[in-house]
This record gives structure tokens, C-alpha cells and sequence, in this order.
């Protein structure tokens, strides 16, 4: 079988994202994984896979303009990117539809064809009516997620956070201080850049491959902070990590506790918690000890049992994701309005399963990727109005437009009794 290009990789890639409604990292990664391109070529199939994700929107409101009788999928995805590389990347016509073309099979090149060389013909035009539409057309983000975030953060910021949700994420990672320090990584790493008045992450222009291989870093955006330096754990202490995988947050407790004590690290998801076993050996997270449990059906299993009470417990709850489009291109794609009831009633049913385990005058933190007050506020405020013995000591959040990290919540709760 002959080794597929770059286009090809991306094409496949978004067919098999359309067909199989699987998540966008999982399907080019897994046909990544498979091949053996370039490292050029690696990423410009990165770029077009994405950069076709982020943009279907404004793609399809151009093809709507060039053809007005329907389009076969297929083609459509062809279409769709043989119009980034035009308008968006800017590649030259005579490679973008040449390529593109040559893509199709055989029936199907002359009206992808024709359809590329009628946008070529019509470039300014079709760029000048894309200003005119709606925001939501402009960023291709749901129509109904825009209204929402008009309502909550305003029209001038919501416009920004869409173009933040746009643009390819920066890569952060966190130093690793179970196996390094600071100055020493910046040594050995020259290319990472410490963030100012946060000693713990460093920026990178590309994936530190040793780093990670070694377990010196681990690639994690700041805003994760918030809710680990809320819970405030202590060497020594006991704490329950109720939503843990893939292993992130975990991974800095352990480093917070000086990888001393007991760290308990649930998820539901018997994948995701091999995924987390596997970066906390990487990390050399010892004091943690994983654990498979649905706190939404099971009973506490006696492993969590037998060490309760907990000095500390961090609920990071199942969320939309809302905070994070920016790295997971294809959220905007799969939230309906219905979700935004659905998660606060989950999330509520997990936090409060975990109340029991903490200890009179210990630490419970409620936190969120999302941004939306559904998910965040009004569930503190519930568990407040429902649940005995409880009080909110303070709340956080980052937010894209204000902090210019992705977007997470994250509330401080004691249980007094």
C-alpha cells in the first residue's frame, strides 16, 4: 500500500471524524501513528485536519456561494479543504486545487474542480461576504453557544473568544519536580521559557520529546493550577483525587505532597485509567494509588473506604469543555443545548457522593473546565442550598479573553461538620 501525503492523511482524517463521530485527536493520531511521513508533513496534516475543524462553518457558507445545488459528502470534504489551503492558509491555487483535486476519484475531479476554480475566480468576493455574516459563521462556532456567551460575557468578549478558540493552542508544560527542578530543566532544555510569576510551567515552540520520555515534564495548560493549589495538599496528608484520569492534576498533587502520603485516584473509564497509570509511572508519582469506580452508579468501593475519612478531596467533574475548545478543535462540534442541564445534574450526583469520605473541617474543591455558570457556580450554590454542614471559602476561574490561558473554575469548600 503506498504511503499516504500529507493531504491524504488529512482527508482521511476527516472522513473518519464525519463517519465514525469519534474525537478528533484519537482518529489523526491513530492514522498518524500509522504512517511514516515526514516530520513536515506530519504537521501541515495536522494543520489541514485541524485547521478544516475549526473553520467548517465559514467553509460551507462559502461553498453554499459557489454551488447552489447539493453536495455529495465526500466532495464536500474535499472541497472544505481545498478552500483552507485558499482563503485561510494561502497557498498557492495551482498547488491547493491541483492537489486537492488529484485527491478525487476520478468522477468526482471535475466538480471538485469546478467548484475551486469558481472560488479562485470569485476570491474577493467570497472573502467580503464572510465579513458580513454573523459571528458564528465568521468563527464557525455554534449558533446557540454564541447567543449564550453574548448573554454572559458580552458581545465584545465573546467575539474575542471565539477568535482565541481559532488560533493553534501554545504548548505549556509543567516541570515535573518529583524528577528535576526548575533550574536544571531550563538547562537541559533551552528552549523552554519559564512563565512569569509561575515557577512550575515553562512555554515551548515544540514538543519536548526527552522531557517527556524522561518524565521531567508534563504537557499541561496553567489555568489546571487553579483547582491544585486550592486543594493546598499537605506531605503526609490523605487525599482523594474523585475524577482523576488522565492524570495531570494528579500528577501535581503528588509533587505538592512531595510524593508523601496517600493519593487516591479514581475514574470510571478503565482506558483512561490505564492512560493515568501509565504517566504517573512516567512521572514518578508513587504515592498514588489508582482505582477504577462510576461514583454516578457504583457503590464506594472498600479500597476508598478503608482510608476515609480524607483530609482533602478534588472533584475536577466531567464537564463540556467549554474552557478548552481551543485544544479540543472538535467540542464545539458535539455540545447540544441539552448538555448544558444534563452535566450540572451529573456533576452534582458525583460531589455529592464524595461528601461522605471527608473529614470534619476538611477541604473539598468543585472544578471545571467549562464556562459556563451552569456548571460552575449554580452547582456550589446547590450543593450550599441541599447539603448540611457546607461552606464555600472562595471560588476562581480562568477565563481566555481576560487571562490568556485556557478557560477553568474551581471553588474551595469545608465541610464543617
Amino acid at each position: 500500500m503506498a504511503q499516504r501525503s500529507a493531504r491524504q492523511t488529512a482527508l482521511a482524517g476527516l472522513r473518519l471524524w464525519r463517519k465514525e463521530k469519534r474525537f478528533a485527536d484519537s482518529v489523526i493520531s491513530g492514522l498518524l501513528s500509522k504512517s511514516e511521513i515526514t516530520a513536515s508533513d506530519r504537521a501541515f496534516a495536522l494543520e489541514l485536519f485541524y485547521g478544516v475543524l475549526r473553520n467548517l462553518t465559514l467553509l460551507d457558507f462559502w461553498i453554499s456561494r459557489i454551488r447552489l445545488s447539493r453536495v455529495e459528502k465526500d466532495v464536500q470534504d474535499l472541497v472544505r479543504l481545498g478552500l483552507y489551503q485558499l482563503f485561510l492558509l494561502k497557498t498557492p491555487e495551482h498547488a491547493a486545487v491541483h492537489e486537492t483535486v488529484a485527491l478525487a476519484p476520478h468522477k468526482q475531479r471535475p466538480v471538485v474542480n469546478g467548484m475551486l476554480r469558481a472560488a479562485t475566480r470569485i476570491r474577493s468576493e467570497l472573502l467580503a461576504q464572510a465579513t458580513k455574516q454573523p459571528l458564528f459563521v465568521q468563527t464557525s462556532h455554534p449558533q446557540f453557544l454564541v447567543e449564550r456567551w453574548q448573554q454572559h460575557f458580552g458581545a465584545d468578549h465573546t467575539e474575542e473568544l471565539c477568535k482565541w478558540n481559532n488560533r493553534p493552542a501554545p504548548i505549556y508544560a509543567r516541570i515535573n519536580r518529583i524528577r528535576i527542578d526548575p533550574r536544571p530543566f531550563g538547562q537541559l532544555y533551552p528552549d523552554s521559557r519559564p512563565l512569569p510569576n509561575n515557577p512550575d510551567f515553562v512555554k515551548l515552540s515544540t514538543l519536548p520529546a526527552a522531557a517527556l520520555e524522561s518524565g521531567h515534564c508534563y504537557i499541561q495548560d496553567p489555568s489546571t493550577m487553579l483547582a491544585c493549589q486550592l486543594l493546598d495538599p499537605k506531605p503526609e496528608e490523605k487525599i482523594l483525587d474523585a475524577c482523576a484520569a488522565p492524570g495531570g492534576k494528579t500528577s501535581y498533587l503528588a509533587q505538592l505532597m512531595q510524593n508523601r502520603g496517600i493519593l487516591m485516584a479514581c475514574d470510571r473509564d478503565p482506558k483512561r485509567l490505564q492512560i493515568l497509570e501509565n504517566n504517573l509511572l512516567q512521572l514518578g508519582a508513587t504515592v498514588v494509588r489508582p482505582i477504577q469506580h462510576d461514583w454516578m452508579r457504583d457503590r464506594i468501593p472498600k479500597e476508598i473506604v478503608s482510608i476515609a475519612p480524607f483530609d482533602r478531596v478534588l472533584v475536577d467533574a466531567p464537564c463540556t469543555n467549554t474552557g478548552v475548545i481551543r485544544r479540543r478543535i472538535d467540542v464545539r462540534w458535539r455540545l447540544r443545548p441539552k448538555d448544558f442541564i444534563r452535566m450540572p445534574n451529573e456533576q452534582f450526583v458525583i460531589t455529592r457522593a464524595v461528601l461522605p469520605l471527608i473529614k470534619p473541617g476538611g477541604t473539598l474543591i468543585y472544578s471545571t473546565c467549562s464556562l459556563e455558570r451552569e456548571e460552575n457556580e449554580e452547582v456550589v450554590q446547590r450543593l450550599l442550598a441541599e447539603v448540611p454542614g457546607l461552606s464555600r471559602e472562595t471560588e476562581r476561574d480562568s477565563l481566555p479573553f481576560r487571562d490568556r490561558f485556557d478557560g477553568a473554575f474551581a471553588a474551595k469548600l469545608v465541610r464543617n461538620t
